[in-house]
């Protein structure tokens, strides 16, 4: 695993979290709800985005690799 996979599983699960905690504090009548949604929301996207650039920079290194081999 790559740093951009881990760091995109962090915030990932750290945005499905913060939303879940909203959704309660939303349920509870708690007005902080407005803060922490948002900001789950962000992180989820920031995640999935991280988790997807890792998955393009390793096709991309691939195929420099492979580049390389036919040259060779």
């Amino acid at each position: 695993m790559n740093k951009y996979l881990l760091r995109g599983i962090l915030l990932l699960s750290t945005g499905i979290a913060a939303s879940y905690g909203g959704n309660i504090l939303m349920e509870n009548e708690n007005n902080i709800y407005k803060i922490i949604m948002p900001l789950g929301v962000i992180l989820f996207g920031m995640g999935f985005l991280l988790i997807m650039y890792s998955f393009f920079r390793k096709m991309d290194r691939r195929a420099i690799l492979q580049r390389r081999r036919e040259k060779e």
